[in-house]
């Protein structure tokens, strides 16, 4: 699936999905004017970027952005600093 096949009410539900080179090469660069790309991992280790970062991408340098494959966002959970007790 490509940004192109989904409508703007389905951008919560998908994230485009980077290789770890990919991942290396975007993060901490701006992917517009002010606005930086923050790849996380998902709950399957894989790298991803939000369908923002990819449809609103206006750096010349990174517009491959916009044609990564999309995969249904899953938020990886951590365990909580505080532990389970009070």
């Amino acid at each position: 699936m490509k940004l192109t096949d989904i409508q703007q009410e389905e951008w919560s539900t998908y994230v485009g999905l980077l290789t770890e080179s990919q991942k290396d090469s975007i993060i901490g660069q701006q992917f517009a004017q002010d606005s930086y790309f923050n790849p996380i991992q998902d709950t399957h280790d894989n790298w991803v970027v939000s369908i923002e970062e990819m449809n609103f991408c206006t750096n010349p340098e990174f517009l491959w952005v916009k044609d990564l494959d999309l995969i249904p966002y899953q938020r990886k959970e951590y365990p909580s600093p505080f532990g389970g007790g009070i």
